[in-house]
């Protein structure tokens, strides 16, 4: 059908009450704004209820219409919604005259997709239990960037019901692949005429640009249609003539969909570009991911963080990359064990807690040997917090030699003997922690109480191995920041710079809680500039300090410093391993 796209909507709100705590001198109205959204592109213009009276369930009943063709619809097309209270505020003018200003308090939003995982658009009547909101500095209402799944706290979140109209008298499809094709097919221009040079420096200056430059109408036309030069002579940008695509014509869609099987195999740094939320269409998607499949695993475990971050923006639980995830990882027991933690480690965030659960599941079930081997890691996790709480409960009370003690007896305990006993360490599967040394296990002074142990390493000579647990700091920043140090270091020796970085291990393994490498013969950045300070206020200001630090343990070398270190790291100068920490 080419008539508008029809909506009726905005039934009612359930459950509003305790969502919204309002000044009784104003009498707040509540309205729901709607929006229709390809990634962050918007696909025409937003539109908003009437105002009703605020009460435990607001209702509606009205119909509205988005300035958009039903056949223009993407298959990838999300519908936002947005609840918030338009609040008046009386202010008084210098004239002592009083102004009435509105503002717009956010109160909830939700998004769902148009059409199901079957490509059938959605029909009649829908309860969507709604997020609660917090205004960001945009003041944007609505969240496109938002997931797809309801809230699953039904007790207490509003619930919106919206009812989605019944378009025809038959179910309706997106269009199959060959559909797209041939439509993509038909809808080509012969190149008769000559190449014009003028445009063609044009083009290569406008692909030169940084990507997030914005472009003029007239400069989007040239690169649209000059769209297969780029595939032939520029196909590293596809990403730029994929933000320019009108992903709200479906002739458009159709030919871009068509030029996409047509075009080159990316670089992997390119094919990764095409994974952001920008570009949610699923061909894109697929043509990303075969880019992707030439990896190797080391490369792929460099990315590996990243790509697991990129799951919660898919609009479907089953997609390419999860397959590709998951193949990888049942292939490679390296690339398992760290999508496993990824994925556990976010188990408590209520937007991605099904996906996640259910892509642990399928690796589980895939692997069975090794799901009682992370089973064993969960385990010995499960009691270092449990000794760490008991720590926090013990220490205020008594001195650190005793509180250490009643630590160690806790520990000898025949259940965290055991739980603490062979199995592969979370930070490095490749190590078999054999047994706990409760003799040279203790706990770190700062406020969450970190437990500082030890084990025996299986390999013949192998010396103690130490592990940090914390309880209570969320670690996926110091994750990214030793990513990036390592992605960095990469970077260099491909330049043929080789600064000895040797990062060290950083998990994330639950809510505010993981696991650092212990990197013996190592100093902190707090103690190398109080020994090199008369006071202990001013430390932190010394700026030679980690410099003539480093030079008075380096005779002879040539000295990098990386000073107001902001990250934590461990590198390597001459024969010796130098780690900074942050204090």
């Amino acid at each position: 059908s080419f008539s508008p796209w029809p909506w009726v909507f905005c039934r009612q709100v359930k459950s509003l009450c305790g969502f919204m705590v309002f000044s009784y001198f104003f009498s707040p109205q509540l309205v729901v704004q709607a929006g229709l959204f390809h990634g962050n592109e918007m696909l025409c213009k937003t539109v908003s209820s009437s105002e009703v009276n605020v009460c435990s369930e607001p209702v509606w009943k009205q119909r509205l219409d988005f300035d958009i063709n039903i056949c223009d619809l993407p298959r990838m097309a999300r519908l936002c919604f947005a609840l918030y209270a338009v609040i008046e505020k009386a202010k008084k003018a210098r004239s002592t005259k009083k102004k009435s200003k509105k503002a717009d308090c956010p109160i909830a939003w939700v998004n769902v997709m148009l059409f199901d995982y079957k490509d059938q658009l959605k029909t009649g009547e829908c309860c969507l239990h709604m997020w609660s909101s917090f205004p960001d500095e945009k003041g944007e209402l609505l969240n496109p960037m938002g997931t797809v799944q309801c809230n699953p706290n039904t007790e207490s979140a509003a619930a919106l019901v919206v009812c989605f109209p019944n378009v025809a008298s038959h179910p309706v499809y997106y269009p199959s692949f060959e559909q797209l094709l041939e439509l993509g097919r038909n809808g080509e221009q012969p190149r008769s005429a000559p190449e014009d040079p003028e445009e063609k420096l044009q083009l290569k200056e406008i692909l030169e640009r940084r990507s997030h430059t914005e472009l003029y109408e007239h400069e989007k036309d040239l690169v649209w249609k000059m769209r297969y030069d780029i595939r032939d002579q520029y196909p590293q940008a596809l990403a730029k003539l994929l933000t320019i695509t009108k992903w709200n014509k479906h002739e458009d869609v159709a030919q871009m969909i068509s030029l996409l099987q047509t075009w080159p195999e990316l670089p992997v740094l390119n094919a990764l570009e095409l994974l952001d939320f920008s570009f949610p269409d699923r061909y894109v998607g697929s043509f990303a991911i075969n880019s992707l499949k030439k990896l190797t695993d080391h490369e792929l475990f460099q990315y590996l963080l990243q790509l697991v971050q990129v799951l919660k923006y898919e609009s479907y639980l089953d997609c390419e990359l999860t397959k590709f995830l998951l193949d990888r990882a049942l292939s490679n027991r390296k690339i398992g064990h760290f999508l496993f933690w990824h994925l556990r480690s976010e188990m408590h965030v209520p937007a991605v807690a099904l996906r996640f659960g259910l892509i642990l599941e399928a690796y589980c079930r895939g692997s069975t040997h090794h799901m009682k081997v992370l089973m064993k890691q969960g385990e010995a996790l499960s009691k270092m917090k449990a000794l760490n709480e008991f720590v926090k409960l013990s220490s205020p009370k008594a001195t650190k030699p005793q509180a250490k003690e009643m630590m160690h007896v806790c520990m000898k305990q025949e259940t965290y003997l055991e739980a603490l006993s062979h199995l592969q360490s979370p930070l490095n599967p490749s190590i078999i922690l054999t047994e706990v040394c409760v003799d040279q296990c203790t706990f770190m002074d700062s406020k969450m109480k970190p437990l500082w142990i030890v084990f025996n390493n299986e390999e013949t000579g192998g010396g103690g191995v130490g592990i940090i647990f914390k309880n209570g700091d969320d670690l996926r920043q110091d994750m990214l920041t030793l990513q990036m140090i390592q992605l960095m270091d990469v970077l260099w020796k491909q330049e043929g710079l080789d600064l000895r970085m040797t990062p060290y291990g950083c998990l994330s393994t639950g809510d505010k809680t993981g696991l650092i490498e212990v990197v013996m013969h190592s100093d902190t950045i707090a103690n190398i500039q109080l020994n090199k300070s008369n006071m202990a206020a001013t430390a932190a200001f010394n700026k030679d300090a980690l410099l003539n630090w480093l030079k008075s343990k380096n005779p002879g070398y040539v000295v990098i410093a990386f000073t107001q270190c902001c990250f934590a790291t461990s590198f390597q100068l001459g024969d010796r391993i130098i780690t900074l920490t942050s204090p």
